[in-house]
Parts: C-alpha cells; sequence; structure tokens
C-alpha cells in the first residue's frame, strides 16, 4: 500500500470498527415505545402509566431480560394533545425503530395512534382505552382492558340493581371519544334494563361553567347524574352541582381515577358517588399487593388503575416476544392474540378474536376523601 493511501486506509477502518460497534450495541436491546401523556390536562393519568411500566421494564431486566436482550423503553411525552400524538408515534416508528408501542389511557390519543401503527405493522398495546374503535381500526392494535360496552353494563347494573334507582341524567364531553362512546353505551344499556334516561347534556373539555346544563339535569328531576368524563372537568361539575343544590349521587367511569379528582371542595362534594375502574388497591390478592408494595417504595406513592394497567401492559408485551422466539413484527401480534389467562395485576386476562380483554371490573365509592372498594362485577 502506498504511503498517500494509508491514511485513506485509516479512516475507513475506523469508520468500519465504529459502524460494526455501533450496530452490536443496538443488537443488545429490543426498544419498545410509549406515548402517553406526562404534561397537560391529563398529566396524572401519564405519569402513572409510565411509573407502571417503567416498573415491568426494570423487573424484566433485572431478571435477564427477553430473548436474552435487555429492554430499552423509549417515552415520548404527546402533551395531552392529539396532533403531538401523531408527530411522537410516527417518530417512534421511524426514528427510534421500536419494535412494539404502548398507549394510551385517553381513546381519542389511542385513535390517532392506532392507524400509524397499523400502517407500519407495529403492534400496540392500549394500557386504557376503553372505546372500543381502539381495536377496530387494525389487527396489530390491542388493549388490556374492558371496553365501554361492558363498562357501560357495569354502571347500569349497579345503579339499577344496588343502588335502585331507574331515572338518571347525563351529561357528556362532546369532543372525547371516550366520553361520548361510554355515555352512547350507558344511555342505550340502561334503557334496555328498564331504566329512564331524564336529560343529555354536553360540554367542552376545559369548560368552566356548566350551571346552564346541571340547571337544565337538576330541572329533569334524576336520582343520580351519571358524568363520563376525566377528573379535571368532574372535580369543576361536581362543585356547581352541589352549589345548585344538586344532592343526587354523581356516577362515572374510570376517567375519574385520579386524586386530583377530590381537590378542594370536590372532596366533599363526592361524598357517597360511585365511579367504574379496572382494579382496587384493597385487593387482597399478593399480587396486587406485592406491585403496591414496590410502587411505593420507588415513587412515595399510592399507584392508581392507570399504573397497574400499563405495568400489565408491560409484561403482556414483554411474554409475546417471548413466545414468538424473535423481534419479528408479525410473530409478536400473532402472540398477542394468543394470550389467554395472564394473570395480571388487574385480574386475568384473555385476549378475545376483537383483541379486548376480557375481565372483570370493580366499582368504587368516594368515602371520607377516599376510593373504596364497593363491589366486583365479572364480565
Amino acid at each position: 500500500m502506498s504511503k498517500k493511501l494509508f491514511p485513506f486506509f485509516i479512516v475507513i477502518c475506523t469508520l468500519l470498527i465504529f459502524t460494526s460497534c455501533k450496530q452490536e450495541t443496538s443488537d443488545d436491546v429490543i426498544k419498545v415505545g410509549q406515548f402517553t401523556s406526562l404534561t397537560g390536562s391529563e398529566a396524572t393519568f401519564g405519569i402513572s402509566s409510565d411509573n407502571g411500566l417503567k416498573l415491568a421494564v426494570e423487573e424484566v431486566n433485572q431478571s435477564g431480560g427477553v430473548l436474552g436482550k435487555k429492554i430499552e423503553l423509549i417515552t415520548a411525552d404527546n402533551q395531552g394533545k392529539t396532533n403531538e400524538t401523531i408527530t411522537v408515534v410516527e417518530k417512534l416508528i421511524n426514528r427510534d425503530k421500536v419494535i412494539a408501542i404502548i398507549g394510551e389511557v385517553a381513546s381519542s390519543r389511542s385513535i390517532a395512534a392506532a392507524p400509524i401503527c397499523e400502517k407500519y405493522k407495529i403492534p400496540m398495546i392500549s394500557p386504557a382505552s376503553t372505546n372500543p374503535e381502539v381495536t377496530a381500526i387494525g389487527e396489530y392494535i390491542f388493549r388490556v382492558c374492558f371496553i365501554d360496552p361492558f363498562q357501560a353494563t357495569v354502571m347500569s347494573k349497579f345503579a339499577l340493581n344496588s343502588m335502585k334507582i331507574k331515572k338518571i341524567a347525563v351529561l357528556i364531553d362532546q369532543k372525547n371519544a371516550y366520553s361520548t362512546g361510554l355515555a352512547d353505551n350507558f344511555q342505550r344499556v340502561f334503557k334496555e334494563m328498564g331504566g329512564v334516561i331524564t336529560a343529555v347534556q354536553k360540554y367542552s373539555a376545559g369548560d368552566k361553567d356548566f350551571k346552564a346544563q346541571l340547571t337544565d339535569i337538576k330541572n329533569s328531576n334524576p336520582e343520580a347524574i351519571f358524568i363520563p368524563g376525566y377528573y379535571t372537568d368532574v372535580n369543576l361539575i361536581s362543585i356547581q352541582a352541589r352549589d345548585l343544590g344538586i344532592t343526587v349521587p354523581l356516577l362515572g367511569g374510570d376517567g375519574w381515577e385520579s386524586p386530583q379528582l377530590l381537590d378542594g371542595k370536590a372532596k366533599d362534594a363526592l361524598e357517597g358517588c360511585f365511579f367504574s375502574t379496572h382494579v382496587s388497591i384493597e385487593d387482597p390478592n399478593p399480587k396486587v399487593q406485592n406491585f403496591i408494595a414496590k410502587y411505593k417504595e420507588k415513587y412515595g406513592e399510592t399507584p392508581d388503575a392507570m399504573a397497574l394497567l400499563s405495568y400489565d401492559a408491560g409484561h403482556i408485551l414483554f411474554e409475546a416476544i417471548k413466545k414468538a422466539g424473535s423481534t419479528n413484527n408479525e410473530a409478536i401480534r400473532d402472540a398477542l392474540a394468543k394470550t389467554v389467562d395472564f394473570a395480571g395485576v388487574t385480574g386475568s386476562i384473555t385476549i378475545n378474536e376483537q383483541r379486548n380483554a376480557v375481565k372483570p371490573a370493580v366499582v368504587m365509592m368516594v368515602h371520607d376523601g377516599k376510593f373504596t372498594y364497593k363491589e366486583t362485577i365479572a364480565p
């Protein structure tokens, strides 16, 4: 080799060595993406989900990883926005090269992400989006929670059988897929079971004044009001309802479950009210209590259902990768679809033909400023 060519030879070798090392490092991990709301109006959901999933990743990596490789979790904050969801999911797939994605809690944002994952054939698991439309988008889209028709049945049964009430008004967040889906299903099921809907009123997330809607509802003389919204709005609605002299119980779904639901005067306003959710932290199951202990030790607070659901979503994905024996997208999808009786912290999880989880729900009561277990209703 001539002396003139030698420097170029050194440069080429150096580049080849660097490229080889870089590739070897990336091959040592399995990249999994997460999109969630770490900031924005429902940030408590996103932070809980992130915490729960990170615990699952930590556990599996400490036990040797998956297929002899460590899981690398890449989390993107969608700021609670639909447009930002589309952007971050595209980046997770095309820039970060994740092999699967976990997210979101909010149905509207899962509905925004699902077509992208379906397009690129990237398995996606929603921990807590209950709108039926989410998994109907395609065969790569899964969830580990129940869906709105079941949640609506749970609250209809509870109102009619346990509370012995037949007249309910409904207050809906008209721009939220979770709220409209749950409200539509509740009205249908409640009426089919013999109940009467006295009034239906609507608002938009972020509104501050609900007095006009609540006044109309009050005039319809309901025995309860069903509010399938998120905790941020329900907090204000409950206070204004009591200010107007409305004394009947308020009912809701899993979108209520956040400590911030009871901030300020809402602690008293929501006393004796009920909502459906996925799991109770009062469950004596050792699996549940062990998770709660680990979560408290790591994060210094009690987890909500979103943390437990994301933890389950992570472990179901890791188990599917193990069963697939590879990171091939089709193999992972097929393994996820065959999930049967997975022993999760939110209960035994079986994925049905529609890629939804078949599992029970619990009804919680607000009592003395806390969420207290009331009853379990099976599928």
